[in-house]
């Protein structure tokens, strides 16, 4: 019985010592890597900000582990670039081990210097692998950009921006009561994820049909172009003196703008003014988180604009105020969720701190609009006492699930559930195609400066088409 212990031991101890020999390393000088990419190619990356990190993989396509001698950055120490391989932060890595039939993930990120030069500038470097005396190379390229650094700033004094290089916005901004910021065409701001640009004073943001103005995100991979919620927005705000005085934004105007990928594009609060608090005129606001335009008992005047891809509203009108829309093409189809709510809300009331409901006279104006979704309804009123609920949609598309409500003297000359017509929605392009409902069912009684132009530039005739788009040579 001893004995057959004995052997039984003999045998278990020789399998564990045959189970943990080490496979034999392929030698072969004629080995060589495969790789997922030959190229690992960087957007944008803001000077002094870095990037985001990418990764690409490294194949051992053989039967037996294979040692690769070295990875290596080419331009070792001096290198822009930094590599992450087997969680070792580093620009060289010898003696790296591969099991048969096995593959690794290695990762890549830049961080570029301050470059004081306005243009893009190529960073490139390429991660040599040695491998049995076999040399191969992936090559690595990105953009530096060197940018404006806006880090929580307060702008207290009249400024100017322009487009000779970038803004870069952290942890938000304000421009303060009584101070301009001014904005020229063709400059680009963007920001950082949760951050801000809110406006007590003035914003003058006047691009040009050739060179708009950009509000956008700071992740530049292509990945992001069209992802929503990744800024919170711009804020045109109100605020109370330590003697209960509200004061507030006034007289701002985004002309020419393209609002990108944040929660609210738009947000305006109530300012007391005479005048529009803002004028929001050819400009696109696109990929909202939330809403596109969102007043909060204010005054907005808005023309020649696209409004689309929001999860809750493009346009949502609260707590009464006065809103002016001529010509704008409000289209949602989001599709990152299941949206719930309509593409327009009218709202004439709001809560107080101590429940009690406050009404507010509301003064909605909807003129050769179009405003359509994948919804059946894509209008939605929520009114406390009707008599202060003033709106009025003339000449304008609705998709609208309810349409008996629309003989009384809220809605003049509306068409109801046409499809529009738009040219691509899908990659944003909403103007008219050649056989659009739209063409030709606008009102020509506002065909005067600002309004008998489009997005575009071009003139509207004496019968122009609904939607910020007129359609061309077809008249």
């Amino acid at each position: 019985m001893a004995v057959k212990k004995s052997l039984i031991f003999i045998f278990f101890t020789c399998f564990v010592i045959i189970s943990c020999k080490k496979e034999k390393l392929f030698t072969d000088s004629s080995a060589k890597l495969d790789f997922s990419t030959d190229t690992v190619q960087f957007d944008t990356v803001f000077t002094t900000i870095g990037s985001a990190t990418l990764n690409f993989k490294v194949y051992n396509s053989y039967n037996q582990p294979i040692k690769i001698s070295s990875i290596r950055l080419a331009k070792g120490n001096t290198s822009f670039f930094r590599l992450n391989i087997n969680g070792i932060s580093t620009r060289l890595l010898n003696d790296v081990e591969l099991d048969a039939k096995d593959s690794m993930y290695i990762f890549v990120e830049v961080h570029v210097d301050p470059l004081n030069s306005n243009n893009p500038l190529v960073v490139q470097d390429s991660i040599v692998f040695e491998t049995n005396g076999n040399f191969q190379d992936i090559k690595l390229v990105a953009f530096g950009q060197d940018v404006n650094l806006i880090n929580g700033k307060i702008i207290q004094s009249d400024t100017t921006w322009t487009s000779l290089k970038p803004f870069l916005v952290y942890n938000s901004m304000l421009v303060d009561s009584g101070v301009t910021l001014n904005i020229l065409s063709g400059t680009k701001i963007y920001f950082h994820k949760d951050s801000r640009l809110y406006v007590l004073g003035t914003l003058n943001a006047q691009g040009n049909k050739d060179e708009p103005i950009l509000f956008r995100n700071d992740r530049l991979e292509h990945w992001y172009d069209d992802v929503p919620g990744q800024w919170a927005g711009i804020y045109f705000a109100t605020a109370k003196s330590n003697n209960n005085i509200v004061y507030g934004s006034r007289d701002n105007i985004l002309n020419y703008c393209e609002i990108k990928n944040a929660i609210i594009g738009v947000q305006v609060d109530t300012t007391m003014n005479s005048d529009p608090t803002v004028i929001v005129s050819n400009t696109k606001i696109l990929n909202m988180n939330a809403v596109g335009i969102y007043g909060q008992g204010a005054y907005i005047q808005a023309y020649n604009n696209v409004i689309a891809n929001c999860g809750q509203f493009a346009v949502a009108i609260t707590f009464g105020g006065k809103y002016q829309f001529y010509h704008c093409t409000i289209y949602n189809t989001w599709q990152y969720a299941n949206r719930q709510t309509p593409s327009v809300l009218l709202n004439n009331y709001y809560q107080d701190v101590n429940g009690v409901y406050q009404v507010r006279p509301n003064e909605a104006t909807f003129i050769n609009c179009i405003i359509y979704g994948n919804l059946e309804n894509e209008v939605a009123f929520d009114a406390i006492y009707a008599g202060t609920f003033n709106y009025l949609f003339k000449n304008t598309l609705l998709k609208i699930a309810d349409t008996t409500n629309t003989n009384n003297i809220h809605y003049e000359v509306v068409y109801k559930n046409n499809s529009p017509g738009l040219k691509n929605p899908s990659i944003n392009d909403f103007s008219l195609d050649s056989l659009s409902f739209c063409i030709d069912k606008g009102d020509n009684s506002i065909n005067q400066y600002p309004f008998n132009m489009d997005i575009m530039g071009n003139f509207r005739d004496n019968k122009p088409d609904l939607g910020a788009y007129e359609r061309q040579n077809l008249k």
